[in-house]
């Protein structure tokens, strides 16, 4: 896998009065004009609106549950080195009261104490996806016993394609972290990449 690049971001950011008109006249939230990614999304704001909507409808997500979902994009953004990806989303589940242990324990899963079947079904239907681009079959029976319904096996599948898109957009475009804003928390530790 290549290393994440370095540098100013690849295409410039929109100032925040940009951000904010682009952002209102695509009928998105004001809160998007103030994340990085769509300060750099919202130069097309067609293609911003439509990731915002599939983002959006993911986060609100009714069937696979918020917490799953956190530890999935983590393992995202640390299996891919996105810092963007990892650091926002380390403030999300945060603010959902996920346990700052369980977030770490995404780093080394497997070796992770406290994660169950359910834990542990959704994180290697992650990493297989990530390296195979597909969830083998005693995976997907793992998921089907620890979801339940289709509709959350369904989120599941979706939410990885969407953050695993996110990282790579993320890295391929540079996107910089909010100002002010720590990478790689909570120990700025980050993931040592071929």
């Amino acid at each position: 896998m290549p290393k994440p690049i370095q540098g100013p971001e690849r295409v410039p950011m929109l100032s925040l009065e940009e951000a904010r008109s682009a952002a209102e006249a695509a009928g998105l939230p004001e809160v998007f004009a103030s994340l990085s990614v769509f300060r750099i999304l919202l130069r097309d704001p067609e293609l911003a609106s439509a990731i915002a909507g599939q983002l959006q409808h993911l986060l609100r997500g009714k069937h696979f549950d918020g917490r799953l979902r956190e530890l999935v994009i983590l393992r995202i953004g640390w299996a891919t080195g996105s810092v963007y990806e990892w650091t926002q989303h380390w403030r999300v589940a945060r603010l959902m009261e996920i346990r700052e242990d369980d977030l770490l324990g995404v780093r080394d899963w497997r070796n992770h104490a406290d994660f169950g079947p359910a834990e542990r079904a959704v994180l290697a239907a992650t990493d297989e996806t990530l390296e195979h681009g597909v969830i083998g079959e005693e995976t997907w029976r793992a998921c089907e016993s620890a979801l339940g319904s289709i509709e959350a096996r369904l989120e599941m599948v979706v939410a990885i394609g969407n953050w695993q898109l996110f990282s790579s957009l993320l890295r391929s475009l540079n996107v910089p972290l909010e100002e002010g804003v720590e990478p790689w928390p909570p120990d700025g530790l980050a993931p040592q990449l071929q």
